[in-house]
């Protein structure tokens, strides 16, 4: 492509400075569209630093490109040539970010939704099962959890935004059961039972008391009963606190002089026979 290509007609001093007005507008509306951008997305919640900067960068090449394009049109170039090379710029890049673009759109919406946040523990859909972890980082790609295990997992946005979301930590309590199972005794009735094992979770650091633990039977039977205990806790502590509840009930029910088995609520595994009590 040559001189004699774009302008075919020659130039004039007129169309010269207004083609050098056109770009150095749309350089300068580029600058304060930048600035503009990163103000309103920094006034709006939920918006990392990292998609502000990518939409103000956005908008800012956008901005300039039509001030350059309209300087062209002001001398009178002959743009086909350049309309049909952009246009194939723009298909290849299209198809090249596609997951991008995907990721970037579903990122924003989920910082504007809110449907996560910094430091939230969230469960979602994996290809091996459930990944639940901790937030660490949204950015315009994916969101960043780490594990109670120590791993550090990259969730693409769009992957979050359509698949199954569990936020643990929304609600601001979260509720664990425990199963008991204990051998009847002829001395203690199931009443005394239970105020016994909710008397001794409610000890437990870390239980909360504005939701008072509670009992649901499960099974009576001639030999045994089979209860769930239910406790809430903070979101993220979980753990230790389901942890040291096995245990002051587990000590109770032995001061107590019962026999019992208290574990984590989980089902009973396939084709194995349950335990005797």
């Amino acid at each position: 492509m040559t001189w004699e290509d774009l302008f075919p007609d020659g130039l004039s001093a007129l169309q010269i400075g207004l083609a050098v007005l056109s770009v150095l507008v749309g350089w300068l509306l580029s600058r304060f569209a930048r600035k503009g951008v990163l103000k309103l997305t920094t006034r709006t919640p939920g918006i990392s630093d990292s998609v502000a900067q990518l939409a103000a960068r956005f908008t800012q090449y956008a901005l300039l490109l039509v001030g350059i394009g309209v300087g062209l049109a002001f001398l009178g170039a002959n743009v086909q040539p350049l309309l049909a090379m952009t246009a194939i710029a723009v298909v290849v890049l299209i198809l090249v970010l596609r997951g991008v673009a995907d990721n970037f759109a579903a990122g924003v919406l989920i910082q504007s939704r809110q449907s996560v946040k910094f430091g939230e523990e969230i469960a979602i859909d994996g290809p091996d099962g459930e990944i639940r972890g901790k937030v660490q980082e949204l950015n315009g790609r994916a969101v960043i959890l780490t594990t109670v295990d120590g791993r550090t997992v990259h969730v693409p946005n769009a992957a979050l935004l359509t698949g199954v979301l569990v936020n643990n930590s929304r609600h601001g309590a979260r509720r664990s059961a425990l199963d008991v199972r204990i051998a009847r005794s002829d001395d203690l009735d199931l009443d005394e039972v239970i105020g016994i094992i909710t008397d001794a979770a409610a000890t437990v650091d870390g239980v909360h008391t504005r939701e008072r633990p509670g009992v649901r039977i499960s099974s009576v039977s001639p030999t045994r009963w089979m209860l769930e205990l239910q406790v809430w806790h903070h979101p993220l502590h979980g753990a230790a606190v389901v942890s040291d509840t096995v245990r002051a009930v587990a000590e109770a029910l032995e001061a107590a002089g019962l026999r019992s088995v208290v574990t984590p609520e989980q089902g009973t595994p396939p084709l194995v026979p349950p335990e005797p009590y």
